[in-house]
């Protein structure tokens, strides 16, 4: 395990983040099934999106890197060799599973790693089941790994629930132009994370589909299959959130650059969210721009994260030095993520002096006086990691962060980048 240790510092400067997950393995999962050769410029090679471009080979695509990377395939999917091992990412396991229906003949099976292994599947095998596939888990208790025969896809009409993950919707809309019939999803209950399944929307438009939605109903004709589209990966603002919220935290003065306001991203939240804390949040659309400075200090209040729960760790490090209580709702669905992020920041966040009541959907965080110097485990969270970094730089003593590993599932340069905005931290091999 790798280990930092975080003293107090002040962030300053200009960084531009990493490009956006979300947008790279939708970008790579429409370039399998698209007809043509697509174009992907500026993706993330991260942990998770090396995954997707693994599965996205072995399913028969030809992938190439130059300047950009360009991704083709024969005009049959075809059954993997082997299994399908995503690693650590939770998007491509869901993602594909439903791509995985569409092999001419054969079995697929998708597995990952002991977090993935406790995802929930059962919503989205139970959906593809009513659409005419044969898949089931291998454990028969809807969780990883799973297995789904191929033969193609009927279509029609299916049922999912929408309060668990908006990449199964996103999984199925994703598929559902290659059934053999028109399609029909019924979200039942109100979904979550609804600027993903926007971002899924809008990368099929791209690729020349469409999805026409009726209420909670969408609609996917196999008549619009995609076409081959040239994309540049947009900047991260998951990523960015946590160069923002930097200075927030350390009474410092950040910005970020090579953003992209015209694509939904959930997490282009943490602007508001900022400014209703009481930062000075400047914001340069055209220039693809924001700026955050502090000069007092953060307000608390209560904030609905439902539609952007990545912002549950930067948020709850932020509650760390707001001035009254901090409430964040609607984040069940945290609880299936790379860890239950709700009990780990319950258990965490207290080391460094917080009082924290779990909810079922949320947290109550009540800062100290005086942040004590601690040992944080991000539990092999990436977004922990970075979050508990933060807190480290804002305290008086700063802290120690275990689980530097797990940042290369999405910001692989989140620590020098910390150090270029004038962060004191130094890594220690364990």
């Amino acid at each position: 395990m790798v280990k930092v240790e975080v003293r107090p510092s002040i962030l300053t400067g200009n960084v531009s983040p990493p490009p956006s997950k979300s947008y790279t393995h939708r970008a790579f999962v429409l370039g399998l099934l698209a007809e043509g050769t697509t174009t992907i410029k500026n993706p993330l090679l991260g942990r998770d999106t090396l995954a997707t471009i693994r599965a996205c080979r072995a399913f028969g695509a030809n992938i190439t890197e130059e300047e950009q990377f360009s991704i083709s395939r024969s005009d049959q999917l075809i059954a993997p060799a082997d299994v399908i091992n995503v690693d650590n990412s939770g998007t491509t396991i869901r993602l594909m599973t439903s791509i995985a229906s569409l092999v001419k003949r054969g079995f697929v099976v998708l597995t990952g790693d002991s977090s993935i292994r406790t995802r929930p599947m059962g919503a989205l095998l139970n959906a593809l089941n009513q659409l005419g596939v044969e898949c089931w888990s291998a454990r028969l208790d809807g969780l990883p790994p799973v297995v789904v025969k191929g033969g193609g896809m009927k279509g029609g009409e299916a049922k999912i629930r929408g309060d668990v993950s908006s990449q199964f919707i996103s999984s199925l809309l994703m598929a559902c132009p290659y059934a053999k019939e028109n399609s029909s999803i019924v979200v039942e209950g109100q979904p979550v994370s609804v600027p993903y399944l926007e971002a899924t929307m809008k990368m099929i438009e791209l690729f020349k589909g469409r999805v026409a939605t009726e209420d909670s109903i969408f609609h996917i004709s196999i008549n619009r299959r995609y076409k081959a589209a040239e994309f540049i990966v947009p900047a991260d603002f998951s990523s960015a959130s946590f160069i923002l919220a930097g200075a927030a935290v350390t009474g410092g003065h950040t910005q970020v650059s090579n953003l992209n306001f015209d694509l939904p991203q959930a997490d282009m939240a943490i602007i508001d969210i900022l400014q209703r804390m009481g930062t000075d949040v400047r914001i340069d659309r055209e220039a693809g721009k924001v700026e955050v400075s502090i000069s007092k200090e953060l307000e608390g209040g209560e904030f609905d994260l439902r539609n952007s729960p990545d912002l549950l760790p930067v948020v709850s490090v932020l509650a760390l030095k707001c001035k009254n209580k901090v409430t964040v709702k609607g984040v069940a669905h945290a609880r299936f993520k790379e860890t239950d992020r709700l009990h780990v920041l319950a258990m965490e966040l207290p080391k460094i002096g917080a009082e924290v009541q779990e909810l079922e959907d949320g947290l109550v965080i009540e800062a100290p006086k005086t942040l004590k110097p601690c040992t944080f485990d991000s539990h092999d969270d990436h977004r922990m990691f970075m979050a508990f970094c933060l807190a480290g730089l804002s305290s008086r003593e700063g802290c120690i962060v275990e689980g530097m590993e797990s940042v290369d599932v999405s910001y692989p340069n989140f620590v020098d980048d910390m150090k270029a905005l004038s962060a004191r931290l130094e890594v220690l091999q364990i």
